[in-house]
């Protein structure tokens, strides 16, 4: 027993020994601290006393565990953006400088997480532990870090990648609407990007946390979260909280496209982040501009959107695109935010109303929806057919409007509108369903052939459904051009539109052959005319003989021409002056 005791008392000594010298080896150090004074809490802000040396934009510490960031640094108080559950603050609670910007870890530990803009997991995927941190609020890249946009970012949509192609680095504005499909649009392109070393980062700002569970569980269903981030401020949540999301989900992309990757952003939607900050700046007392937005409503887009960019071969070579969506009211796409998005992002996609009504899915209106910088990173073997493609659609869309009020059409309208509502029926497309690039390439040659155009309207799914599947037989060394080779060969043009023409084979409509009956129904003599039936037109000689007409005066011959019957025909009824003259002429008596 002494010796376990003996072992158990020196384990003892060591370890006080050990606390002794620590203590003794300790020298506390003395440093100054500011601490401040709420003075009022109001909808998402504070206006805090003291703290004479706070820096603008500077992380604050409140009680409970809640942060807010210094927004105007005012001659006596600060105004405060509260992030987070504020509804324990009162006046007079203390408020402690923390040295240091907002800023959010980022890393690969993040992907298939969902997280707010503090960083906070709001998923059941346990605490988020991440290797580095940046700040929410970054410079963009220098112009001579940036390289030109050269390689295209397949959406799966074909009416997007063929009409309207994005880039690798370039900014995509979605805009139309409510519920006309600006999200699907979005969420398309994340599921698209499987199997493409594309990261993805979805930052949601405002939605509702019914449409974001939605969101999140087609994700996880099509398995896109495991290349995804989902960044959420709720509509519930405070507006400082939607006013930093969009910001904390570009730093963490700009992580990825530093490290020489691939990054999609989209953010759903900016329209609400813009509201959050008039409020906030209502609030905190800013001079309200146009529609009561601040003056600098369009540099807090501006300064986000300029982040999204493709680096140079030096800088890693990586690229951030973005997909930022707006809502507009009424279809007025010269508000002020939606004019504000259009010229700092490089196009913009349209989605109409009217088209979404027609069941015209995705509803994309060509004529309103353009592509800056995406064309030049467009394959070549898109752009043999897509310059034909978008004017045959404009033609058509301007003539099916003619059409509308009656007017007749010849026969090369006809056949324009024909071929045009094959282009429509081709564009169509349902949700969560992307389509490859050698699909879409022939289904688009096959159009430009005139392929469909013998296909009858409601049969255009399932003959497209067949070009599709035929698409999979595409040789392999005419596939490998498609992202390869610089221009489309007449070669590979052929083989292509040949496979799309045995596919369309079965669509074909039939001639129609003449039945039997119908023949001998034709060689059948005429049948007997009924009574009461009109008199048929006699077509040969009368039986009985001519008439033989008694001597008259000439004045009485003329008179007496109305009483002769005709060959054929019924008798038309005389007029009255003929038949008064008839009245006083001599009676004329046929013979037989």
């Amino acid at each position: 027993m002494s010796a376990p005791a003996d072992s158990l008392q020196a384990i003892f000594d060591g370890a006080f020994g050990d606390i002794n010298r620590a203590t003794v080896a300790h020298t506390p150090r003395l440093g100054p601290r500011e601490i401040g004074t709420v003075i009022d809490v109001s909808t998402g802000i504070a206006r805090v006393s003291g703290l004479p040396n706070v820096g603008f934009e500077e992380l604050l510490e409140f009680p409970g565990d809640v942060f807010g960031i210094a927004f105007n640094l005012d001659e006596d108080e600060i105004g405060v953006v509260l992030l987070g559950n504020y509804a324990h603050l009162q006046a007079g609670a203390e408020v402690q400088r923390t040295g240091r910007v907002m800023d959010i870890g980022v890393g690969d530990e993040l992907l298939g997480r969902v997280l707010d803009p503090l960083g906070r997991p709001l998923d059941a995927g346990g605490p988020i532990s991440t290797s580095s941190r940046l700040p929410v609020e970054r410079p963009a890249a220098a112009i001579m870090d940036r390289a030109p946009v050269t390689v295209p970012l397949q959406t799966g949509l074909t009416v997007v990648d063929a009409l309207i192609p994005i880039g690798r680095g370039q900014r995509e504005l979605i805009l139309g609407d409510r519920r006309t499909g600006k999200t699907a649009i979005a969420l398309d392109t994340i599921l698209n990007q499987r199997d493409r070393n594309v990261v993805c980062v979805y930052c949601s700002i405002g939605q509702r946390a019914s449409a974001l569970a939605k969101v999140v569980a087609s994700l996880r269903e099509k398995g896109a979260m495991e290349y995804t981030v989902v960044v959420v401020a709720e509509g519930n949540d405070s507006p400082g909280v939607a006013y930093v999301a969009p910001y904390a989900a570009t730093s963490i992309a700009e992580h990825f496209m530093e490290a020489g990757r691939d990054v999609l952003i989209v953010y759903d939607d900016l329209t609400h982040h813009a509201r959050a900050y008039r409020e906030l700046s209502l609030l905190l007392r800013r001079p309200p501009g146009r529609e009561a937005f601040p003056g600098d409503i369009f540099y807090i887009h501006s300064r986000m959107l300029e982040r999204s960019t493709h680096l140079r071969e030096e800088r890693g070579g990586g690229s951030l695109t973005a997909l930022p969506i707006i809502e507009t009211e009424a279809q007025n796409i010269s508000a002020y935010i939606p004019t504000n998005l259009i010229s700092i992002t490089d196009g913009q996609i349209y989605l109409s109303p009217s088209l979404f009504a027609l069941g015209v899915l995705p509803a994309v209106d060509v004529g309103k929806s353009v592509s800056r910088v995406g064309g030049k990173a467009q394959h070549a073997a898109y752009r043999a057919v897509a310059g034909d493609l978008k004017l045959a659609y404009a033609q058509f869309e301007e003539l099916e409007t003619f059409a509308r009020f009656g007017a007749r059409l010849d026969d090369d309208t006809r056949k324009i509108i024909e071929h045009g509502r094959r282009i429509r029926a081709c564009l169509k497309q349902p949700e969560f369903a992307p389509v490859s690039v050698p699909a879409q390439i022939a289904i688009l040659l096959a159009l430009s052939a005139d392929l469909f155009d013998p296909v009858p309207l409601d049969t255009m799914t399932e003959a497209q459904k067949a070009v599709r599947e035929a698409a999979t037989h595409i040789p392999s060394e005419v596939g490998a051009r498609f992202e390869t080779a610089d221009t489309l060969s007449d070669d590979d043009r052929t083989v292509i539109i040949d496979i799309a023409r045995e596919a369309l084979v079965p669509f074909q409509p039939k001639p129609e052959a003449k039945p039997e009956h119908d023949k001998r129904a034709q060689a059948k003599p005429e049948p007997a005319a009924k009574p009461g039936d009109p008199e048929p037109e006699q077509k040969s000689e009368p039986k009985n003989p001519p008439v033989s007409k008694p001597d008259v005066k000439p004045a009485d011959r003329i008179e007496t021409k109305s009483k002769i019957k005709p060959k054929a025909g019924p008798m038309p009824e005389p007029s009255t002056e003929i038949k008064s003259k008839t009245d006083a002429a001599p009676a004329v008596t046929e013979q037989p």
